[in-house]
């Protein structure tokens, strides 16, 4: 452990796990103060709730006896993780903005910020933990495994890590707001935040249409059978049942159609009858460049994968390309893997790293790349 009397900068959310991350960093002597990020500007967005959590995040200040900075890196949120998503959108993937907002902003232009204010330390109420390891800091899964996070975090340099602390990673959620309540700290009871980082819970497509416009089109059959219309690939994910509206159909079993694939190139949305349809099963997928959190692995080598967050560990065998893009070929076949979304690898607690996944082979015919 570096020197109690180091200044760490704890990014306060407004929220209680970060509240108790600076409570714990407090009481190990460190030199605390908070930094809350706003970063989403529309001030008629009334999903957005950047205003209360800043009042929650001064009211622990206040509690803790230690100054909470407050900065906006909505430019820098707009042009580095918003762009990109939308763009993933329109390609017909699914973007996951959490992961780049923690490499881009939480741990880039928020740690940056934190050492302008004189700390070497920035800190999180994140669920992970950094251990050293032989090569460097390493990040593990928290002890609370319904709560970790690691997935979230695959993307974050080794470098910006290092200079990072994560209390929580060895407490379990139930224990935090007990912490919390001992504190008096205001926000012991508040609820967890679920929505899009820095933006908040919100209907999902209500808020895209808002920077994407309609593209309607067919929704097929894998035999081309047109069933309906859609209102564009982008509205819509791999494995949604719900707000397609094709109803039954004569000549069809009465049972559910999930979206099995996006066909940008026609503008097409092809669905299946079943949940466990074989076009919703992937047996293998294909990555782009890989980020390492070990040493960069060549070869092939077996390890468990995450394909999103709170899956359980699969079993698959690796095989990395030469231009550093992996093959992955799972153990048993997955439901609904999404191009656009992550790809995460781990042996045992470890997190090795993570890519974006790129194509999809299913166990049907259908080609799931985007």
């Amino acid at each position: 452990m570096v020197s109690s009397t180091y200044r760490v900068i704890v990014g306060l959310s407004g929220g209680v796990d970060s509240a108790v991350a600076a409570l714990l960093l407090q009481e190990q002597g460190w030199d605390v103060q908070g930094l809350f990020m706003s970063n989403w500007d529309e001030e008629d967005d009334s999903y957005c709730t950047a205003a209360e959590d800043y009042q929650d995040a001064r009211a622990v200040g206040r509690e803790l006896g230690i100054p909470v900075h407050r900065v906006s890196f909505a430019a820098e949120y707009r042009a580095r993780v918003f762009a990109h998503f939308l763009q993933e959108q329109c390609a017909g993937r699914t973007g996951n903005p959490d992961i780049l907002c923690n490499r881009e902003i939480k741990f880039g232009a928020a740690l940056t910020y934190a050492q302008r204010l004189g700390a070497p330390w920035f800190a999180t109420g994140h669920y992970a933990r950094l251990l050293p390891g032989a090569g460097g800091v390493e990040l593990h899964k928290a002890v609370d495994a319904a709560k970790d996070q690691s997935y979230f975090l695959h993307a974050v340099a080794r470098a910006q890590l290092a200079r990072t602390l994560m209390p929580l990673g060895e407490i379990e959620k139930g224990a935090v707001r007990e912490r919390a309540r001992r504190a008096g700290l205001p926000v012991f009871d508040k609820p967890d935040s679920t929505g899009i980082c820095f933006i908040g819970e919100r209907p999902f497509r209500e808020f895209l249409a808002r920077f994407l416009p309609d593209t309607p089109g067919a929704i097929e059959t894998p035999e081309r059978e047109q069933l309906g219309t859609h209102r564009g690939v982008a509205f819509y994910t791999l494995g949604q049942r719900e707000g397609l509206s094709i109803g039954g159909r004569r000549g069809f079993s009465p049972a559910p159609w999930f979206v099995a694939a996006k066909d940008a190139a026609r503008n097409v949305l092809v669905v299946v009858q079943g949940h466990d349809h074989a076009l919703l099963k992937s047996t293998e997928l294909a990555t782009g460049r890989m980020h390492w959190l070990t040493d960069a692995r060549s070869g092939c080598f077996r390890c468990e994968v995450k394909v999103r967050y709170r899956q359980a560990d699969q079993g698959a065998r690796v095989a990395v390309r030469s231009d550093g893009s992996t093959h992955i070929i799972f153990d048993t076949p997955q439901r609904a893997v999404t191009p656009g979304q992550y790809a995460v690898l781990y042996e045992a607690d470890r997190c090795l790293g993570g890519a974006a996944i790129e194509t999809v082979a299913l166990q049907g015919r259908l080609s799931a790349a985007a």
